[in-house]
């Protein structure tokens, strides 16, 4: 395991400097994140030493970088590197980045207005790339797949819950209802709602917080309005309804599909892999810290459709991500390298889109890990040739 960098200077190592020199014909990545006062910048350290690993094979220079120490009128950024050997992180300066990846972990640092303020001033910058622009917002993903024919068929019905009756009017149409935070990650905050109508208590609320979660049966429509706001984060967090998709289960257990789509060398939206994600017995999403397990999804789509309706759904699937994708790029009008999506295979094969993520954590199917390093890379390499080209 990696150990935190101290926060004294005086432990850091020192990286030569002349790498600004050596830098001059090799394409620069800055590891955007955001500095912290006990271990210098927050991060997965692990990912972030693969990345620097997989660029200087694919001959890129890249380092670390937070938003205060990337000045844009500057030549040279302090940065940080990984020395594997001695296992510690090495604090020097480094080249004016061609593309900088942000990967600032947190929602709340990245909406900070001075970290906003630098992020678009790199976008604006004529000769830098910025990949990874902001974390999706839910609803705003739901409005741009819903306005196209191409995209519409595979949105859940979805609406901002905005008010008791917007509720009410989803659970007229849909017995089972999923309530999500627009800006949410890990599954933190999602609750489900099933009503039936046959019994006492018709409305059953299950909440999942960091630690698990909760049920709660309420007799009225006025109740179950009156917990779903008691367990929302804040009054300040919007949330949308959404239609609940009965999935496809092995075992009695759901499971939905995970799949990475990313830039290749042409400058061209592909598929780097897909992956499964089935959910734990209690737990009312897929998320793996939440007790689901990381599956093959070919065996699993074989045990519920057999071996050729398999293959057609599994095709489906690769098909759907690249559309998908392509239309959350053209709606947000900002340019994208790379986002994870969780998609969800009903009981009779048909797909929906859950969820999109532009900043995709770290798979962990080897595989697809590998290609997904190589790829940012290679990516990087394609904007690289045609900003040369475009000297010339």
């Amino acid at each position: 395991m990696l150990r935190k960098a101290a926060a004294d200077p005086a432990l850091l190592a020192r990286a030569p400097t002349d790498a600004i020199v050596q830098a001059q014909e090799r394409p620069v990545l800055a590891i955007l994140t955001i500095d912290d006062d006990l271990q210098l910048f927050r991060g997965n350290r692990q990912n972030f030493a693969d990345l620097l690993k997989t660029g200087e094979d694919q001959g890129f220079l890249a380092y670390v970088a937070t938003v205060r120490h990337l000045k844009l009128d500057a030549p040279r950024v302090q940065g940080f590197t990984y020395n594997a050997a001695k296992d510690v992180w090495i604090k020097s300066w480094f080249p004016r980045p061609t593309i900088v990846y942000n990967r600032i972990p947190q929602r709340e640092d990245e909406r900070l207005p001075w970290v906003r303020k630098k992020l678009a001033r790199i976008a604006s910058q004529p000769d830098m790339a910025l990949f990874n622009r902001r974390f999706f917002n839910k609803w705003s993903l739901f409005k741009w797949l819903s306005a196209y024919k191409s995209t519409r068929g595979y949105v859940p019905e979805t609406k901002r819950l905005t008010e008791q009756r917007v509720l009410s009017g989803m659970l007229k149409r849909h017995p089972l209802v999923y309530l999500k935070p627009v800006r949410g990650k890990a599954g933190v905050g999602i609750m489900t709602v099933k009503l039936s109508p046959e019994k006492n208590l018709p409305y059953r609320l299950q909440v999942q917080d960091e630690k698990g979660s909760s049920t709660y049966h309420c007799a009225t429509i006025g109740r179950l309005w009156t917990r779903v706001r008691a367990n929302a984060p804040s009054e300040s967090e919007p949330y949308i309804a959404q239609r609940g998709i009965p999935l496809a289960k092995v075992n009695g257990r759901p499971f939905d599909l995970r799949a990475l789509v990313q830039k290749n060398a042409e400058g061209v939206w592909e598929l780097t892999g897909i992956g499964a994600r089935m959910a734990g017995m209690s737990s009312i999403t897929t998320h793996v810290p939440r007790g689901g397990s990381i599956e093959d999804p070919e065996r699993l789509l074989v045990a519920v459709f057999g071996q050729e309706k398999a293959q057609q759904v599994f095709a489906n699937a690769r098909h759907a991500v690249l559309t998908l994708a392509s239309r959350i790029e053209r709606a947000s009008r900002s340019r994208m390298f790379e986002m994870s999506m969780d998609l969800g295979v009903d009981e009779q094969g048909n797909l929906w889109f859950f969820e999109a993520n532009s900043k995709p954590m770290k798979f962990d199917e080897p595989h697809i890990r590998k290609k997904s390093l190589e790829r940012i890379f290679q990516y990087g390499h394609y904007l690289h040739r045609r900003r040369q080209q475009e000297r010339r």
